[in-house]
C-alpha cells in the first residue's frame, strides 16, 4: 500500500484526533478547576477528526490482509466510531453526562489507541514504516 492523498488525510486526522482527544476528556475535570471552554472547544475538533477519520476510511481498502471485498477487519471500527459519537450526543442531549462522558473515553481508547496499536502490524503502511526503521537500527 501506498501512501496517497486519502491515506495522508486519514491519517493526519487520526493522528490529530489521538493528540486532542485527551484535552478533550481531562480539560473538563483538570486541576481544582473545570475549563468548560477549552472541554468543548477540544470535544467539537476531536468529534470532527473522528468523522473525517472514520468517513475516509470507508474508502481506504487493503485486499492483501484478510479482506471481503477490500475490508479488513479494522474496517469494523468505521460504524462503531459512527454509532459511538452518536450516542455521546444523544447522551449529552439528555443531560446524561456521565453517560456522554463514558462513551467519549470508550471512543478514544477504542478508536484511537487500539486502532493505533494495529496500526503498527506488519504488512499495513505504517506498520511496515515502523518495522523497517525499528529494524534499520
Amino acid at each position: 500500500m501506498q501512501l496517497t492523498p486519502l491515506i495522508a488525510a486519514h491519517m493526519g486526522c487520526a493522528i490529530a484526533a489521538t493528540a486532542i482527544g485527551p484535552v478533550a476528556l481531562w480539560a473538563r475535570r483538570s486541576g481544582s478547576t473545570a475549563k468548560p471552554r477549552l472541554h468543548r472547544a477540544a470535544g467539537y475538533a476531536f468529534v470532527l477528526l473522528m468523522l473525517a477519520t472514520a468517513i475516509t476510511a470507508i474508502f481506504i481498502r487493503d485486499h492483501k490482509l484478510p479482506n471481503w471485498q477490500g475490508f479488513t477487519p479494522i474496517h469494523l471500527l468505521i460504524p462503531l466510531t459512527l454509532a459511538g459519537l452518536a450516542y455521546a450526543f444523544w447522551s449529552l442531549s439528555r443531560g446524561r453526562i456521565a453517560q456522554h462522558s463514558r462513551t467519549m473515553r470508550k471512543l478514544y481508547f477504542g478508536a484511537c489507541v487500539t486502532a493505533g496499536i494495529f496500526t503498527l502490524v506488519p504488512g499495513r503502511l505504517i506498520g511496515d514504516w515502523f518495522w523497517h526503521q525499528l529494524l534499520a537500527l
